[in-house]
């Protein structure tokens, strides 16, 4: 069961058609995808609808593949699944058009007639139920008004980030309606057999809930589908091949050319009674002519030529569609009269004239016979159609021959402007007004201008014109004459024409060169638009050129002296000097001194005692600086800049001003693993080692006993002006407490203290007057030795007797019966390892760094 659900565009008849589908369990066929998967080949592939031969064989080319899965149609173009790209808006405005040409038709009806011939399906579409299916159970044509479908069409191209105003799809739906229902062939008409819904007023529920109701009742009034009662037999559907129609084409010729062809329905025979033409009864009492009387009466009718010519006269070669002259008999208020010699006078609308211009009786005009008969009877003509006609075969004259026409710019457009060719308007795109780019299109409205028509389509009646194309004409020659006369190192005369971020080209009159951002200026140039601007007036200099190739190479730069034939003599050695800084990197900045002349600033030369990481803690791009010329290289174009030397150097008077052993205050302002930096004045700081920090402490870490941010008081110990070093010292503030610790931990005294750590050959314990002691393990303990280490725990206070003082490595050696060990080899273990305290103190125990 096939049921056909028609309408013109955006009416709801795809999603009334897919949610009808889904109610009454029926597949959906969407028949204007397949349209529109078509569309996007062609487009692809820049066919021209109106070349038949090269469309026929791009669409036997194309590769389509339908495929239905879950009551979804799959679409795949040369093996791409277009689902999705055939829903975008410029497919939109072209599917109308490419649904229209017969021989796309021709292709995708069979394969929609085949597809539903196999299951249940909804079908719609713009002649569904008047060509593809015309026998269908059921049609149902659905309408709404133009705000209503442009609402809906405006929701659905916002969906896929299209917007659009509602005016503009209004307009847009009105043209294609009209273009709809008037083509030739598959025109939009509602089947006389399809019921119509309005859905102006109605949801998509309620509009689908009315068409399900409408199947339903015609499937269960005798259990299974039935045609809707017809109210007068439908016209038989004939599929026409594809006809060039001219405007002077007749009635007689286009049946002609159009073949029927036979539909598949079956017809009843109808007996149709045979009239008598010689019955008395009908036509009176009529004599019989003999042979020999009829020969007598073909003589005697013979007439002169004079008399044919003059009989032949009083009849008018009517033939619909063509231009014929008439004579203008009446007017009225709507209409006037004309008599085209015919058995009825035409009529001709009278808005077709302009109200100063109207025709007096008695005039003969040119016009277009549109129709020999409408449906009232009359004979419809029109002035404008003529007048289009004639002025349409003049330009196609003009195409033909390549003159030149010119036209009057009425209005832009998207991608153009309007123009007016007497009653024939065509297109000028904005990329053919001028050979230069066009900022202000308006200047152009209401402007006459010279024109070459460069396309012209008969069968869309669409034209494109250019002036370009005549400026170029014009130019040729120019080129030609410029080239001829090229010479490498020539100044001539440009105009910017266009301005890109490698370059700037420029018109020399007839041909563009390319002036180069490296060639614009000595000094360097992020943008060429800092240079020049759009139809600037400059001179250049022609660097080189390519006669094939037609390219030619300018310099502007070029027109004055290299700014390095001086450098020697404008920036000596010793030179104070202003710059811009241009560049920032790692090891230092660039500093312009002119354009095409710039110097390093090396971080090394940034500062007498500041320790710069990175320029870019002094300099910021753009910054004008001060600084002082070290030294010049001509041959590698190189200027070395210091901007330390502005300044005195503070290091000159560093050693009379802190002398050795004298004390000063300062803040410390760094830490490192080595030492700490104290500040002692502006950019000055000297270093404190990690061992002048502290008298009886190993330090790790300077943080041990000083913090970053903390004023101390510390001893000048060393200055060197050649190095730029201080040395001070922490410690040497307070006096040297080691003789009184020798004299207090005496050899065989016993002490104590906490332990502080434990380590693999001993244990670290603080003893009095801030002094750590070791104990180291015995052989025997070092079995024990991780049971030990398990048990003792920082804090815990252990006992033992002292062995040695070392003042180098400030530490007291104990021994400890428990730690040690005890017995006959003890004492033995003892003495070797105050034997061994010769050796450095990293062998004898290992003293980890803390974190």
């Amino acid at each position: 069961m096939i049921i056909a659900i028609d309408g013109p565009a955006a009416s709801g008849k795809s999603t009334t058609a897919k949610l009808v589908a889904e109610r009454l369990g029926f597949t959906y066929l969407d028949t204007g995808a397949m349209y529109r998967a078509v569309t996007l080949g062609l487009t692809r592939a820049n066919q021209e609808l109106d070349d038949q031969e090269s469309l026929k064989k791009t669409l036997d080319d194309l590769n389509l593949e339908l495929k239905i899965k879950a009551g979804e149609l799959k679409i795949n173009l040369n093996g791409e699944d277009v689902t999705e790209l055939i829903r975008t808006s410029s497919i939109t405005e072209k599917v109308s058009s490419v649904s229209a040409v017969p021989l796309v038709r021709k292709a995708l009806v069979p394969i929609q007639r085949k597809l539903a011939s196999k299951a249940d399906y909804v079908v719609e579409g713009r002649d569904i139920g008047t060509v593809v299916f015309p026998d269908a159970a059921l049609k149902f044509f659905i309408f709404a008004d133009y705000e209503t479908r442009a609402a809906r069409r405006r929701k659905d191209l916002k969906e896929i980030g299209e917007n659009k105003k509602l005016v503009e799809i209004i307009e847009d739906l009105k043209e294609r309606d009209k273009k709809d229902s008037s083509r030739d062939h598959s025109p939009l008409k509602k089947a006389q057999d399809a019921m119509e819904v309005n859905t102006t007023s109605l949801t998509i529920e309620e509009q689908v809930e009315l068409i399900v109701k409408e199947v339903n009742k015609s499937i269960n009034k005798q259990g299974k589908p039935e045609k809707m009662e017809l109210t007068k037999q439908p016209e038989p559907v004939v599929e026409q091949t594809p006809v060039e129609i001219s405007a002077a084409a007749s009635a007689d010729a286009l049946k002609e050319e159009a073949p029927a062809i036979s539909t598949t329905e079956e017809t009843t025979d109808t007996v149709v009674e045979e009239l008598n033409y010689l019955d008395p009864q009908i036509f009176g009492d009529v004599r019989r002519v003999s042979p020999d009387e009829l020969d007598d009466f073909e003589e005697k009718s013979e007439i002169s030529e004079e008399e044919k010519e003059k009989y032949i006269s009083t009849f008018s070669d009517i033939h619909q569609h063509t231009i014929i002259t008439g004579r203008v008999i009446g007017l009225n208020e709507k209409e006037i009269l004309i008599d085209i010699g015919f058995k009825s006078e035409g009529v001709i609308n009278r808005d077709e004239f302009e109200a100063d211009k109207l025709p007096a009786i008695g005039d003969k005009l040119d016009i277009y016979l549109e129709y020999i008969e409408d449906e009232s009877g009359r004979t419809v003509l029109s002035k404008e159609k003529a007048d289009f006609l004639r002025r349409w075969q003049d330009l196609k004259e003009v195409f033909e021959n390549e003159t030149t026409i010119t036209g009057r710019i009425i209005r832009r457009i998207k991608g153009g402007m309007i123009v007016e060719l007497g009653v024939v308007q065509a297109f000028l795109p904005g990329s053919q007004i001028d050979v230069r780019p066009i900022k202000d299109f308006d200047q152009f409205i209401d402007q006459d201008m010279e024109l070459r028509i460069v396309k012209f389509n008969e069968f869309r009646k669409n034209i494109v014109v250019s002036h370009k194309a005549i400026l170029m004409e014009s130019l040729e020659e120019q080129r030609e004459s410029l080239f001829n006369n090229l010479e490498v190192g020539k100044i001539v005369e440009g105009t910017v024409k266009n301005i890109t971020d490698f370059g700037v080209f420029i018109d020399l009159g007839g041909v563009d060169g390319l002036l180069h951002i490296t060639d614009l200026s000595w000094g360097r140039v992020n943008h060429p638009s800092e240079v020049v601007s759009l139809d600037d007036t400059l001179m250049v200099k022609i660097i080189d050129f390519d006669q094939d190739k037609k390219r030619i190479s300018l310099g502007l730069k070029q027109l004055t002296p290299h700014p390095w034939d001086e450098v020697n003599t404008k920036y000596p050695e010793g030179t104070q000097i202003k710059g811009r800084v241009v560049s920032l990197t790692n090891y230092g900045a660039f500093v312009e001194l002119e354009p095409g002349v710039e110097g390093l600033i090396h971080i090394s030369e940034m500062s007498w005692t500041r320790h710069v990481k990175n320029p870019s803690e002094i300099y910021t791009m753009g910054e004008e600086v001060e600084a002082v010329v070290l030294s010049v290289n001509s041959e590698e174009r190189k200027i070395s800049l210091g901007a330390k030397q502005l300044l005195a150097d503070p290091w000159d008077e560093i050693e009379e001003k802190y002398t050795v052993g004298s004390t000063v205050k300062g803040k410390v302002i760094n830490l490192t693993q080595f030492g700490a930096f104290v500040e002692i004045e502006e950019g000055i700081d000297g270093l404190i080692h990690v061992s002048d920090l502290s008298w009886t402490k190993i330090v790790r870490h300077p943080r041990e006993v000083i913090e970053k941010g903390a004023e101390v008081e510390v001893r000048i110990l060393d200055v060197s002006r050649e190095s730029r070093r201080i040395a001070l010292g922490l410690k040497q503030e307070k006096d040297d407490p080691w003789p009184a610790i020798i004299s207090h931990f005496e050899t065989g005294s016993e002490v104590e203290g906490e332990i502080i750590r434990v380590l693999d050959k001993g244990v670290i314990i603080q003893l009095e007057m801030d002094v750590e002691g070791i104990v180291p393990f015995g052989k025997q303990a070092k079995r024990l030795r991780k049971a030990m280490s398990a048990k003792l725990k920082p804090g815990e206070k252990i006992k033992g007797v002292v062995m040695e003082v070392k003042m180098d490595e400030k530490k007291v050696i104990l021994y400890s019966e428990e730690f040690s060990g005890s017995g006959p080899g003890a004492k033995d273990d003892v003495q070797e390892y105050l034997k061994n305290q010769n050796a450095p103190a990293a062998e004898k125990i290992e003293i980890p760094s803390e974190s």
